[in-house]
């Protein structure tokens, strides 16, 4: 018997971590700082619609996107850290 109680929305802000898990349109995972949920647009039980930003190695957005995704797989991770980089030499 499925669970009616409602479940919590995505909490904003943080970067999210989308593999295989949230959707099999992530082969190659990403990390999307999630803007809000869009409860408006229905879709199957479990799944969710969110609205964010996708990020790259640096922590910076580099396109908006709305994503259907599935709650359970959608994990909280912090960005990979990023290697320092060698100071270049000019002439």
């Amino acid at each position: 018997m499925p669970d009616d109680k409602p479940e919590k929305p995505l909490k904003a802000g943080n970067p999210r971590h989308l593999t295989t898990a949230a959707s099999l349109q992530f082969l190659r995972l990403i990390f999307v700082r999630v803007i809000c949920e869009l409860p408006e647009r229905h879709t199957y039980h479990g799944w969710v619609w969110i609205e964010g930003y996708q990020l790259n190695a640096a922590g910076d957005a580099v396109a908006h996107r709305e994503l259907s995704v599935r709650r359970a797989g959608v994990r909280m991770r912090a960005l990979p850290a990023r290697r320092p980089r060698r100071p270049v030499r000019v002439g």
